[in-house]
């Protein structure tokens, strides 16, 4: 992806506002206590994704979660007061990354909705991350910025829940007033899964210290430190591509086209999904489950303990389109 794509240009619409938490609730099932998650077919080729058939899919997705239009959905979840983190993952590389297409869309969504380029700020954990899932390194003020926590740097303060204490990266403990999760979907060699809540530990210093028995509770209560937890306002992860087994580092001989974008804004709901969709390849691949390849993602089942979302798959309202 060039620098001049992710300044490509959108309108403003005069569309009217709703209060975001009434948005949200939107965006669960229509019984209370339910969480919705949206499966949305993206037929695309993961080496290269058609924009507009990717764009169709996120749209689509988008008006199945909170049943509105799309382009009311992004200008009601985001201002133009908002600065905007969007948290992909590049940890490995072009095989298994965020896909920068899909990450375009989503930009051009947020300009659409009234949110300015200088506003708009790529982030993961590293530079040499961004660029080998392809990103540029950006940091001109004025534009769309693209870069890592080795140039945004930790917050000087600790910020603690449960057992985690952590310094938060200065995107979010500073600079963002809102954050966009954009995980992939993906085993993970020690904690079972990384897909929505998994992608957080980007945003801490020393995600090392939190891996011990399979992440649990390590990964939940990184997501419940307020700060972080507060400021998401909506997860798509990118399933074009997934992977169930031999990650966190892509092994291209255990991915297989899922061709999905997976949205929610119940991390824990969708996580949940996610594992089953692990789960079920593995399966299909004649493997074990991660519960008796000793890496089960308890840490899902925490976070739901913790009311950070739903687990139960019986409220869990899956949606195809």
């Amino acid at each position: 992806m060039n620098r001049r794509q992710f300044l490509h240009t959108g309108s403003m619409i005069g569309l009217g506002t709703c209060l975001l938490p009434n948005l949200r609730q939107a965006a669960a099932a229509s019984t209370p206590g339910q969480a919705r998650v949206v499966l949305a077919a993206a037929g695309v080729d993961p080496r290269q994704p058609d924009l507009k058939v990717l764009g169709s899919a996120l749209d689509r997705g988008l008006e199945a979660l909170f049943s509105r239009p799309a382009p009311q959905v992004w200008a009601s979840l985001f201002s133009p007061r908002d600065v905007v983190g969007l948290k992909v993952n590049c940890l490995a590389g072009r095989g298994i990354s965020t896909s920068p297409i899909l990450v375009e869309l989503v930009v051009d969504r947020l300009r659409t909705a009234g949110v300015n380029p200088g506003q708009i700020i790529i982030w993961d954990r590293l530079n040499a991350d961004l660029k080998r899932g392809g990103f540029p390194i950006i940091t001109e003020a004025g534009r769309v910025r693209c870069f890592g926590n080795d140039v945004a740097g930790y917050s000087r303060r600790l910020f603690e829940s449960g057992s985690v204490c952590s310094r938060l990266s200065n995107l979010v403990a500073e600079t963002c007033t809102a954050l966009i999760n954009l995980p992939v979907l993906k085993d993970h060699g020690i904690v079972g899964l990384s897909a929505a809540m998994k992608n957080w530990f980007g945003a801490i210093d020393n995600p090392n210290k939190y891996h011990d028995h399979c992440g649990d509770p390590f990964v939940a209560e990184t997501c419940s430190l307020p700060l972080l937890r507060d400021k998401i306002r909506l997860t798509i992860c990118d399933a074009i591509t997934a992977q169930y087994e031999g990650g966190p580092p892509c092994m291209p001989q255990w991915c297989w086209p899922l061709q999905r974008l997976i949205l929610a804004t119940d991390m824990v709901a969708l996580d949940t999904v996610a594992w089953q969709i692990i789960e079920d390849k593995r399966r299909q691949a004649g493997m074990a489950s991660l519960r008796e390849a000793g890496r089960e993602p308890a840490y899902i089942r925490t976070a739901a303990g913790l009311g950070l979302g739903i687990a139960d798959p019986v409220r869990i309202e899956i949606v195809k389109v």
